[in-house]
């Protein structure tokens, strides 16, 4: 039956369902949505029906129609199955082609849910307004399963609140308006292996003003310099905008708070709302504070009590608050160490503890906890943003944030942190860089560090001060799923790379962190996340993420230590330590989780290094360390750890925390030394003086000018493996040919942490695909994506190919992924390399298997992840720019040569470490004698500490060495074509030339 005639017949219907509750006489007739009878089909939208999903493959609950004798309605029930780890549940969507339901005549939603008495919550949704089930407001409620067989489950529309943590398309007008709904969803319960089973969700209750009708202010915090005057502004509003019918009353009082009654003039009265008035009518109530005699003060604060009749009352009491005044630690003319020293010593335990404390921004709502919990942070996870989705969302969202901030004692403003780790890659319409391995490909430090100044401005310009960025990892295994968030396998080259540091925070005395265009940087994951063994793994279904890392002492320092020597050396503001374990060979502790290495975090970044930032815990990263969740507190916060990222459980933390302190367990020293470094950054972030969001940067986000740098950055990124018969550049005039599941998709040319955290493909973010791009530079172009169409008649294919986006361990080779192309890119490059001469790009985050099909490609290119300016991988294509780009890790042959790295005592790649081929119009020419003279005039560059000069003699080394080897790559040459790259890279350029010599001599 079609759900408009079902809710026509409603009438009809309730005569045959059974009443658990007696309705009043002038209450409407209960309006069936879902009795389970069959009357909805499994469809997913637009049809109308019922369906599932969930975060991973295995999360979406099993769905069936059961008969049952105990049915409380009818024959059959909803019933299932669910194990979820991520998220799960199912919708019933009504039918995109249909009209829109209105429910606003009804008082809430009922439904007969089997209970299992496990005490645990699932969540109910409703799709409000918008212009069909997938586009609409979320309002999510929900209720907890404590009870044994069926029962009526009644939730007034009332208990519907917006959601904050995710909206499909952005707010829309955040009011529940009942009159255009598109269904509902439930989300079960994540951890456990469950079973549900459902009945009769109807409509019931006759909606009353007091329930449609609520009283809201315009905010919940209004601070003021003392003497100064409060405006508060007092509206009614209804579920579908109607007029109020009967009066609304509100009175309002002066009472209690921290202030005395010397600060304010004390207040109190009503306003009145007719009947008849319309929705969204304001009256304004003002409270005036009054100096008093102390000239210092902490913040106090003056509730207004609002008392409602005939509507619902605010959520919270506003708070009128008197702004601290007089205090050394507010005096910005004083040394930040001055003012750190005179905060601390007035802030009480709970308030340090609050300070150490970071939650999610989905799990504060609007930021009641912010005040209540004294809370120091807030970040978004990745995919975690405002609606909509916009830079000035963003800014919105923090800057409330930031005002519930100032209703605490001390005023302390949050720093609020993001994962921006090519570009603020979480905001819609950004500009997105490509991911840190094609900036390590790009051998260019003043452009990565170009790269981070642009993600610095367009973050802070959104409110965000700080990011969680660069990762300073040294990819070892390609099966890696964090392979493209490091700059390379050589600590050399990820050290290179470390100018970003200076692009995102500016100068290493940290005098420019204040300004509009940056933002504090984070070096992570601390130590070794890079070389973890794979198969070490024991998160989930993970194979190398958040495993062991197993080396020596001398390994550790060489290999993984070496980048946060540097990145302390610039200056870092903040070090995040790694989910994975550490096992250092011979000192017989075994694997030790990073979070509580206090040898590394205490002993080597603080001691040896002098650390003077501070340090963020991972997501939930003090979970795995063994032991009950006090334990985990106390060896975290022992152990170094400054701030702790417990997005969800940050009440639990804090509680935990104070409580450890209060037994001795963990020092107050060891509190006051973490609160001094947090507030030290929050300090030179100039937050005290400018804790709301300068939103002046805001036109340049995804501006021309830095979407140039991405452009540039993408170009120098491109990788040329193979080029036989000079197939790229490519002519403008020729026939091109595009096929291949990359050429046409911004999602996957943009990969994981991109708008959410795995990624997506698709049209996901505003930029240029690379199939975009050549149309600009082709005068006849063709595209297939499956080389379907015919491919006669062209001058040169050019098939893009690779992976769809990942992050982290969900990436890992084995958890659901190969280093293999996909059976469709295969084909896709057989038919078209052996119809014309083919050109085959790489889009990956980490190489990929090509195997024998080598052979049969003209040109070989490795794209890394580009990002959003697929312009720049057009430009080397068609030579406005020349390849210049070198690997930044080895190209395997097989996955049974993993890990191989430049230095291993067997190497024999595809492709060595370095190998780059340029598309120059003049490649240098000569032979063992040349190479001879580049050696020597190496030398002298090096001796005299000309750096520019020495790099640009191993660069016309290494061209004279690849044109000769011709793609003749053996084991003899690409060993000691790699050293030379390393070499390089540590300013050994004599060295470096007679490693290419050998390499030369060994084709």
């Amino acid at each position: 039956m079609r759900r408009t005639a079902l809710l026509v017949s409603a009438a009809l219907l309730t005569s045959l369902l059974p009443l658990a509750v007696a309705r009043a006489a002038d209450d409407p007739a209960p309006v069936p949505v879902d009795r389970f009878e069959g009357e909805v089909p499994f469809a997913n939208p637009p049809a109308g029906g019922i369906f599932t999903w969930g975060g991973d493959t295995d999360d979406p609950p099993t769905l069936a129609l059961s008969k049952r004798d105990d049915a409380p309605e009818g024959d059959q029930v909803l019933s299932g199955t669910y194990d979820i780890s991520g998220y799960g549940g199912f919708t019933h969507d009504f039918a995109f082609a249909e009209p829109a339901h209105d429910w606003s005549a009804h008082k809430g939603i009922r439904l007969w849910w089997e209970g299992q008495d496990n005490g645990r919550k699932i969540a109910l949704e409703l799709k409000d307004g918008g212009a069909n089930g997938e586009a609409s407001e979320l309002w999510t409620t929900s209720f907890t399963d404590d009870f044994s067989g069926w029962k009526q489950i009644e939730i007034p529309f009332t208990d519907f609140v917006y959601r904050t943590d995710y909206q499909p398309v952005g707010g829309i007008d955040h009011v529940l308006g009942l009159t255009q709904m598109w269904g509902y969803a439930l989300t079960l319960p994540v951890g456990a292996p469950g079973r549900f089973a459902l009945d009769g969700v109807e409509l019931y209750g006759k909606a009353d003003q007091s329930l449609r009708a609520s009283v809201l202010t315009d905010s919940a915090v209004y601070p003021v310099d003392e003497g100064g005057t409060a405006t508060v502004k007092v509206t009614v509003a209804t579920t579908g905008s109607a007029p109020i019918d009967e009066p609304v009353t509100v009175a309002y009082e002066t009472a209690g708070g921290t202030a005395s009654p010397s600060d304010y003039t004390a207040l109190k009265g009503e306003v009145t709302f007719p009947a008849g008035t319309a929705s969204g009518t304001t009256r304004t109530v003002r409270v005036h504070t009054l100096k008093d005699k102390a000239a210092a003060e902490a913040a106090e604060t003056v509730p207004l009590k609002l008392t409602v009749t005939g509507a619902k009352a605010p959520a919270e009491t506003p708070q009128v608050v008197i702004d601290a005044h007089g205090l050394p630690y507010l005096n910005a003319k004083l040394p930040v160490r001055k003012r750190v020293a005179d905060l601390l010593s007035r802030m009480s335990l709970a308030e340090k503890a609050g300070q150490m404390t970071q939650a999610e921004r989905g799990a504060v709502g609007t930021g009641a906890d912010i005040t209540a919990e004294d809370l120091g942070s807030l970040l978004s996870g990745g995919g975690s943003t405002p609606t909509p989705n916009t830079a000035e969302a963003w800014a919105r969202m923090i800057d409330s944030f930031q005002l519930r901030a100032r209703a605490t004692r001390f005023q302390i403003p949050l720093i609020y942190g993001v994962d921006a780790v090519h570009g603020h890659n979480n905001l819609v319409g950004a500009t997105v860089m490509p991911h840190n391995i094609g900036i390590g490909a790009t051998r260019d430090p003043r452009l990565a560090e170009r790269t981070g100044a642009v993600t610095a401005a367009e973050v802070r310009a959104t409110g965000v001060p700080w990011d969680f960025a660069p990762c300073l990892c040294v990819t070892r295994d390609e099966r890696w799923g964090r392979s493209y968030e490091s700059f390379g396998e050589d600590p050399a080259l990820v050290e290179s790379m470390e100018t970003v540091v200076q692009g995102l925070q500016g100068p290493r005395d940290g005098r420019e962190l204040k300004d509009d265009d940056k933002v504090l940087a984070t070096a992570k994951h601390f130590l070794g996340d890079g070389g973890t063994a794979y198969g070490s793994s024991t998160t989930g279904s993970y194979t190398i993420d958040q495993g062991v890392t197993t080396v020596t002492r001398k390994q550790l320092d060489a290999v993984h230590l070496a980048p946060y020597r540097t990145a302390v050396d610039r200056g870092v503001g903040t070090v995040m330590p790694s989910y994975s374990s550490l096992d250092i060979v011979g000192d017989g502790l075994g694997p030790v989780k990073m979070h509580a290495r206090a040898d590394m975090i205490n002993g080597v970044l603080k001691g040896k290094l002098g650390f003077d930032g501070f340090v963020i815990s991972d997501w939930n990263g003090i979970d795995q360390i063994p032991g009950d969740y006090a334990s985990d507190v106390r060896t975290s916060v022992n152990a170094g750890v400054d701030m702790v990222m417990a997005p969800y459980a940050y009440k639990d933390f804090r509680t935990a925390l104070v409580a450890e302190v209060r037994a001795g367990r963990v020092s107050e020293r060891r509190i006051d030394d973490a609160v001094s470094r947090i507030l030290t950054q929050k300090f030179r972030l100039g937050l005290f003086e400018k804790p709301y969001a300068d939103t002046s940067g805001a036109p340049g986000i995804g501006s021309a000018g830095h979407r140039a740098v991405a452009r540039e950055a993408a170009a120098a990124s491109q990788v040329l493996l193979r080029n036989s018969g000079g197939v790229l550049p490519l002519r403008t005039s020729q026939k091109v040919y595009v096929a291949g599941s990359n050429a046409d998709d911004i999602g996957n040319q943009s990969g994981g942490w991109t708008v959410t955290w795995q990624g997506s493909s698709g049209d996901i973010t505003p930029g240029t695909t690379i199939l975009e791009a050549m149309r600009k530079n082709s005068a006849a172009l063709t595209y297939s994506q499956d080389a379907s169409a015919p491919t006669a008649g062209h001058d040169v294919g050019v098939v893009v190919v690779g992976e769809t986006p990942y992050a982290e361990g969900v990436g890992d080779v084995g958890n659901g992924h190969d280093l293999e192309l996909s059976a469709a890119d295969r084909a896709a490059v057989d038919k078209v390399c052996a119809a014309m001469r083919c050109a085959v790009l790489i889009v990956s985050g980490r190489p990929q298997l090509v195997g024998g099909r080598l052979g049969d490609i003209d040109a070989l290119v490795a794209s890394w992840l580009p990002g959003t300016e697929g312009d720049g991988v057009a430009d080397v294509l068609y030579g406005r720019r020349p390849f210049t780009g070198r690997l930044p890790v080895t190209w395997p042959r097989s996955e049974a040569q993993l890990p191989i790295n430049v230095g291993d005592p067997t190497y024999d790649p595809q492709f060595p470490y370095g190998w780059g081929l340029t598309t120059r119009t003049a490649v240098p020419e000569g032979g063992p004698a040349t190479l001879a003279a580049l050696a020597t005039a190496a030398g002298a560059a090096e001796r005299a500490g000309a750096g520019d000069r020495g790099r640009a003699l191993v660069d016309k080394a290494r061209l004279i060495v690849q044109r000769k080897a011709d793609g003749r790559i053996t084991a003899a040459f690409a060993a000691p074509f790699a050293d030379a790259e390393h070499l390089l890279l540590t300013g050994r350029y004599a060295e470096a030339v007679r490693k290419l010599a050998q390499a030369y001599r060994a084709i």
